[in-house]
């Protein structure tokens, strides 16, 4: 997904092409997933008439400063993107839509026209970006919750590996949580690691403090590099893990072998004979396996749920197992019940993931539809729990037993 360095190539291409213009023209998109807690009439009125002041980031977050408040707001989610009409903007490949097909986008979400006639677009393909407005984005969750921003606010080296040294999980885990420091995602972890010659799995508890100072300057070397030639992967050093990590293929690095495994739900690319895992792996370390179990993982390395009936089929093998020996009872309904309404639930998510991979767009009618759906779903689950009345037939078949029995 867009990290630290494309949020920063598409905030300096608005500093550089819509500062101190005019917004004459807005369309938002009736798309409530992505546009939050606004209608898009009042978010389109509120825009109307503004001057684009500044655009902000910290971490993958981004907002446009106006002469007066609210001001728009964005996560970039899995595939944000921004467009503006004639200018080269580099973007996540994921990203990526044709504007000289359609202009404005089928799939965008914010669309202004400035003064001087430049467009300017916010884009999302797969609908898990979120565009609002708030008064004052840093003051209020999400931003507010952020770690200081790795570029921005970098750490002061000794406090850095004193902050380490607190704690015992996978350091990649550590990187890619945005309140411990924002910005950072799966391919830069990976990255400032492979250079820090750092094992994504390592206990960020048990690094030395070389170790550390060598991931302090990878962090800052990577991403200055990246933005510096704004986020254009092409004009990254050719010796960078970078552009032999995607689709985890059998691949090398500078004549050594690159190894796939799984850091915290996420796939993780690294090199071996770089990257040596020293003492055992933290104990809240998800392993290969235990991801493999209950989750598959997507293009990204994000972890995707997947039945349970497999896991929850096992779990109560062993307890009856566990139970001392006596007269054998009937299965549950209800526990039964919950089973099926488990696996209905997580294929369900696998499908809406499914459906947002598609490169088709996401109009208003589809998203009613959906809602449409799931209420549907929360009625037959709320049906399956109410007691059956017994069925015309159960009853002379268990009279007919009695009487048998007394003829006995």
């Amino acid at each position: 997904m867009p990290e630290l360095p494309e949020v920063e190539a598409a905030r300096r291409a608005i500093e550089e092409h819509c500062v101190g213009k005019v917004i004459k023209k807005a369309v938002i998109a009736d798309d409530s997933k992505v546009i939050d807690g606004i209608s898009p009439s009042d978010f389109e009125a509120s825009l109307l008439g503004k001057t684009i002041l500044s655009a902000h980031r910290k971490g993958k977050h981004m907002w446009v400063r106006l002469d007066s408040p609210p001001f728009p707001t964005f996560h970039f989610g899995m595939a944000g993107a921004i467009y503006i009409k004639g200018v080269a903007v580099t973007n996540y490949k994921r990203s990526v839509v044709n504007e000289d097909d359609e202009w404005p986008s089928k799939y965008s979400k914010f669309f202004v026209e400035l003064d001087d006639g430049v467009d300017l677009s916010f884009t999302d393909k797969r609908r898990f970006a979120k565009v609002c407005l708030l008064k004052d984005p840093a003051s209020v969750p999400p931003i507010s919750k952020l770690g200081p921003d790795a570029l921005l606010e970098p750490m002061a080296l000794d406090d850095f590996v004193e902050s380490l040294g607190k704690k015992k999980l996978a350091i990649k885990t550590l990187l890619l949580d945005q309140s411990y420091i924002s910005g950072i995602g799966n391919w830069v972890a990976d990255e400032v690691l492979y250079q820090a010659r750092i094992h994504p799995n390592q206990s960020a508890a048990t690094l030395s403090k070389e170790s550390c100072a060598a991931l302090h300057k990878s962090i800052q070397e990577v991403l200055k590099r990246a933005v510096d030639v704004d986020a254009e992967s092409n004009n990254f050093p050719e010796e960078w893990l970078f552009h032999f990590r995607w689709g985890k293929k059998p691949g090398k690095v500078n004549g050594k072998e690159i190894h796939f495994i799984t850091t915290g739900g996420r796939t993780s690319a690294f090199v071996p004979e770089l990257q040596k895992l020293t003492g055992a792996e933290p104990k809240n370390q998800n392993s290969k396996r235990k991801i493999n179990e209950g989750k598959k993982m997507n293009d990204e390395g994000v972890g995707e749920p997947v039945s349970k009936t497999k896991k929850t089929a096992d779990t109560t093998d062993t307890k009856t197992k566990s139970k001392p020996k006596g007269p054998s009872k009937k299965p549950s309904t209800k526990r039964k019940s919950k089973i099926n309404e488990d696996d209905g639930s997580d294929e369900e998510a696998e499908n809406d993931d499914a459906s947002d991979d598609e490169d088709n767009s996401h109009d208003i009618g589809k998203t009613k539809a959906g809602k449409r759906t799931n209420v549907g779903r929360m009625h037959d689950a709320s049906e399956s729990e109410k007691p059956s009345k017994p069925s015309k037939q159960t009853v002379p078949s268990s009279r007919s037993g009695r009487q048998r029995k007394k003829a006995k």
